[in-house]
């Protein structure tokens, strides 16, 4: 068949358009629907032109349930961690105490997100919070690198001071670094937030750090309360 169509100059690409174009076709000529044999991809044997077209509209069904299944773990997890964020947000709101907000801080996001290593230090606050640990003396290479970040730093621990501050550093196989900084420009970064894990891959450097960032805003915006007034 191919042959004599080549030869009458009709290609099985103008017999696909016909039929595309003329759905009437296959009503004016049912039995082929049952005549014509192809072959079945899950075998050797021979089916009709209704079977596979019914077989691949199964094999589609069966893609899309996939694709449904795997959006509704998707929003379940985004509704996890936007419960998880809200419960973490709100344990800062409810600490009176300023001093107590940075342990209430790493202490909630260690418990609620399952991180196993997180400290913070903090800089140019108010003299009353002078003698707190968390505002333990900070060196300069650490307060320009925090300066200097625009996103969080994810990766593994490249000899960073900042990594001494945790309990366990010889522990740390992969760590983020988020920035902490003041609404007033004149301040700028005021700490810098570390999260570790033993995991290599928990903060690996290709993933994205949107999350991480809001992490960081929420952080700097309840510790700014030890600040001084301006």
């Amino acid at each position: 068949m191919t042959d004599t169509s080549a030869a009458r100059g009709l290609t099985e690409d103008d017999i696909a358009r016909y039929l595309a174009t003329q759905p009437a076709f296959f009503e004016r000529h049912a039995e082929l629907l049952a005549a014509v044999q192809l072959a079945s991809p899950h075998g050797a044997r021979a089916v009709s032109l209704q079977e596979r077209q019914i077989e691949l509209l199964r094999e589609r069904v069966r893609g899309l349930e996939l694709r449904l299944v795997e959006m509704i773990r998707h929003g379940q997890d985004n509704v996890a961690i936007a419960d998880k964020l809200q419960a973490w947000t709100r344990a800062l709101l409810l600490t009176a105490d300023p001093r107590l907000l940075p342990a209430v801080l790493t202490d909630e996001l260690q418990r609620r997100f399952m991180i196993p290593q997180a400290a913070l230090r903090l800089w140019s606050l108010a003299p009353d919070y002078a003698d707190q640990g968390f505002a333990a003396p900070v060196g300069e290479d650490t307060r320009i690198f925090a300066a200097s970040l625009v996103d969080p730093y994810c990766g593994p621990n490249s000899g960073f001071d900042a990594a001494r501050w945790l309990e366990a550093p010889e522990q740390v196989a992969s760590m983020a670094l988020i920035p902490l900084r003041s609404r007033d420009a004149a301040v700028g970064s005021f700490g810098l937030l570390v999260l570790a894990s033993p995991d290599p891959t928990r903060y690996a450097a290709d993933m994205g750090t949107d999350f991480l960032a809001r992490i960081g805003q929420t952080a700097s915006a309840a510790l700014e309360r030890l600040l001084p007034a301006r």
